[in-house]
C-alpha cells in the first residue's frame, strides 16, 4: 500500500529572473539572451556565469523538502482503486523502498560526474518539472524535450512524450544512461558508484536482501514515483459538490472545454464516462506544433535509416540528443501516421508545469490556446483531424485559462497564483502564436502526405 504522508503546509516558490551582469564579455551575454520561460531565465544567468568562467555545468540539484514527500491517498478527487492498481505485483510498495527511491531521486551520484539527479529536471518546488524550455544535463548539455511532470505519472499507460517506455521502471533507467542527461555509459556504472557507499549497501540489503544492482535501483525509483499522486484541486472540490470552489470564469471554461473549444477530444474524451483523473486520452497526436520549422519529412527519411526502433537506447538518444526528436512517436513505431505525434499530456497542475508542448516552445497557457484557436497550419499532412479553427473570443480564452488554473493542487496553490499573474502579464505584452485571421477563418484543407 502506498505510504500516506499528509502534506500539512503550502510551499510557495517565486520564479526567479536571471539578470545579465553589467561589464562582462558581450559574447557571454549573447549566450544568455535566448531565455524563453522563467526557468530559462534562471538558466540564462547560469550560462552567463559559465561562459565567463569557461566551465559548462548543469543547474544545482534541488534539495528534497516537504513537497518531495509521498502524497496522501486521502485527497479530494484521488481514485483510490486506480491508484492501488498501478502497483505491479513484482514491485510492491514498502516504506523502506519508497524512502530509498526518494534518496536516489535527489542523488547526483547517479550521474557520470555527480552533477545531475532526477530532481534536476523534476524539482518538487516546480511541481516536479524544471521550468525550462528543454532540460539541461551533464556538462550543461541541452536536450531536445521539455521535462514533463512526474506528478501522476503512475497513471500513464506509457512514459515519455513519445511513449517509448511502458512502465515507470523502464522510464527510470533511460535518463541515467543517456549521454545528454546523466551520462553513465551503462546502468551498472551507476550501480557501481553507489555500491561504493556503505549507506547504499545497507539500504539495498535492507530493502531487497541483496547488494545494489540495476533492477533494484529502478524499482526503488519507480516505487517513490508511484507515491506522487497530486489531486485535491479546487475543481475536484467543485465536482464533489462545492459550487463555490471555482468561480464563474472557471465554470464557463469547463463548458467551453467540453464544447466549442473541443479540448475534450483529447483531454478526457467526450463519452458517458470521461477520464477526469488526469484529463488525457493516453494517445498520441500531431497537433501541428512548429511542424514546418522542424522539416519532419526529411527527418523521417533520415530516422528510417539511422534509428533502430527495436533498441531502447537508440530511440532514447534520438529523442533527447538531436533534431530527430521532432518526429515524436514515429521514432518508436516507424509508422508514417505517427510522424510528429506526441502523447497527450495530463492537465492537472498545468498552470505550474510550463512551458508547454514537447519542445517547450509555448510559454503561457494563452500561447497554447492561441495555437489551438488558429487550428495549426495547412502544410501538415499528418495533422490530427480534430485540429480545426475554433473562433474563440478573447474572453473565452481567459475562461479556459481560469478552468485550467482550477486544476492546480492545493500544495501548489500559492505558486499557481503567482504563475497566473506572471503569465497574464506576459500574455498582455506578447502573443507570438495569435492569428485571428486563421482562428475565425474557414476549416483547413487536408494536406496530402508526400
Amino acid at each position: 500500500m502506498i505510504v500516506t504522508h499528509q502534506l500539512a503546509i503550502l510551499v510557495c516558490v517565486a520564479f526567479l529572473s536571471g539578470k545579465a551582469l553589467a561589464g562582462q564579455a558581450s559574447h557571454a551575454a549573447t549566450a544568455a539572451d535566448v531565455a524563453i520561460s522563467s526557468g530559462d531565465r534562471v538558466y540564462a544567468a547560469e550560462r552567463f556565469s559559465n561562459a565567463v568562467s569557461g566551465i559548462r555545468r548543469p543547474p544545482p540539484i534541488p534539495e528534497a523538502g516537504l513537497l518531495a514527500q509521498p502524497r496522501s491517498n486521502r485527497q479530494a478527487g484521488l481514485p483510490l482503486d486506480a491508484t492501488l492498481a498501478t502497483i505491479p505485483p513484482d514491485n510492491p510498495q514498502t516504506a523502506d523502498k519508497i524512502a530509498l527511491g526518494e534518496k536516489l531521486f535527489f542523488d547526483g551520484r547517479l550521474s557520470v560526474d555527480g552533477t545531475v539527479a532526477c530532481a534536476t529536471c523534476h524539482d518538487p518546488q516546480r511541481a516536479f518539472t524544471d521550468g525550462r524550455r528543454v532540460s539541461i544535463g551533464v556538462r550543461g548539455r541541452a536536450g531536445q524535450r521539455n521535462a514533463p511532470t512526474v506528478l501522476n505519472a503512475l497513471y500513464n499507460k506509457t512514459q515519455f512524450w513519445d511513449g517509448r517506455a511502458k512502465t515507470l521502471e523502464d522510464q527510470a533507467a533511460n535518463p541515467i544512461v543517456n549521454p545528454v542527461e546523466m551520462g553513465q555509459p551503462e546502468l551498472e556504472a551507476a550501480v557501481a558508484s553507489l555500491a561504493a557507499y556503505p549507506e547504499y549497501q545497507q539500504a539495498f540489503q535492507k530493502v531487497f536482501g541483496r547488494p545494489p544492482n540495476g533492477q533494484d535501483l529502478v524499482r526503488a525509483l519507480a516505487s517513490y514515483e508511484r507515491t506522487l499522486a497530486s489531486f485535491d484541486s479546487r475543481f475536484d472540490r467543485f465536482l464533489a459538490g462545492d459550487e463555490g470552489a471555482i468561480d464563474a470564469a472557471a465554470k464557463r471554461g469547463w463548458v467551453l472545454f467540453n464544447g466549442r473549444a473541443r479540448c475534450n477530444k483529447c483531454h478526457a474524451l467526450p463519452d458517458e464516462t470521461p477520464d477526469l483523473v488526469n484529463f488525457k486520452d493516453d494517445d498520441f497526436h500531431n497537433v501541428g506544433v512548429l511542424i514546418v520549422r522542424h522539416q519532419v519529412i526529411p527527418l523521417a527519411r533520415k530516422a528510417e535509416k539511422l534509428v533502430d526502433s527495436g533498441s531502447a537506447s537508440s530511440v532514447d538518444r534520438a529523442a533527447i540528443g538531436n533534431e530527430m526528436s521532432a518526429l515524436g512517436r514515429f521514432l518508436v513505431t516507424k509508422k508514417e501516421s505517427d510522424i510528429a505525434s506526441f502523447k497527450t499530456p495530463g492537465l492537472r497542475n498545468v498552470l505550474v508545469t510550463g512551458p508547454y508542448f514537447h519542445d517547450g516552445s509555448h510559454e503561457t497557457l494563452w500561447d497554447v490556446l492561441d495555437h489551438y484557436n488558429k487550428g495549426a497550419g495547412p502544410r501538415d499532412p499528418w495533422l490530427d483531424p480534430d485540429i480545426q479553427p475554433l473562433a474563440l473570443e478573447e474572453g473565452e480564452l481567459d475562461d479556459l485559462v481560469a478552468f485550467m488554473a482550477s486544476l492546480t493542487s492545493e500544495e501548489y496553490r500559492e505558486l499557481g497564483a503567482r504563475e497566473l499573474v506572471r503569465q497574464r502579464e506576459l500574455a498582455g505584452r506578447k502573443r507570438p502564436y495569435r492569428d485571428l485571421q486563421r482562428a475565425f477563418g474557414p476549416k483547413r484543407v487536408e494536406a496530402v502526405p508526400p
